[in-house]
């Protein structure tokens, strides 16, 4: 199946976020992430971006790495269309009409080394995803942005440089 379009969005009602998948062949998948799930989620996505990327992966320097993932990220989140509303039309939806409550992540690569994300419910079959760079950061920009609406009192950020994030230091003695 190649994946049509992507939705995340925070529902107060449920207190998660509600993810949808659209396929070409007219297929949704929905799933629920609770905000535990998403703060187990996040750093493994972030390892996803950071390993996904050869020129990320052979920086010898955590700074000149954290660095690189922002601007990358940049660029893939430049190549995907977030104006497009999410297509509510009928589909088939396998996995059942009401969203599978995530409680599960793998994380790997497939034989091309690209980035795979499985997402399973406790028990029972999940989704599967192969990301590509654009994929994999507009996931990433989607659950900041619904994150961001829930309330949740916690920012899903990427690593940033230290010398960025850093604070001026006091000046210290050596004795």
């Amino acid at each position: 199946m190649k994946l049509r379009q992507l939705k995340v969005d925070y529902s107060a009602e449920q207190d998660r976020l509600l993810m949808l998948i659209a396929t070409d062949d007219g297929v949704e998948l929905r799933t629920w992430m609770t905000r535990r799930y998403v703060k187990l989620l996040w750093p493994l996505l972030v390892k996803l971006a950071e390993d996904a990327s050869p020129r990320i992966r052979t920086q010898a320097s955590a700074e000149a790495r954290k660095a690189l993932l922002g601007i990358e990220h940049e660029q893939a989140v430049g190549k995907a269309d977030f104006s497009k509303v999410y297509e509510k039309k009928s589909r088939s939806t396998p996995l059942g009409e009401e969203p599978l409550l995530l409680g599960r992540i793998q994380t790997g690569h497939d034989r091309k080394s690209r980035p795979v994300l499985a997402l399973h419910p406790a028990t029972g079959q999940g989704i599967t995803l192969t990301l590509d760079s654009v994929l994999l950061h507009s996931l990433c920009r989607l659950l900041q942005a619904a994150v961001k609406k829930s309330g949740w009192d916690m920012e899903l950020k990427l690593p940033e440089p230290e010398a960025a994030a850093a604070e001026p230091r006091a000046g210290r003695t050596l004795n």
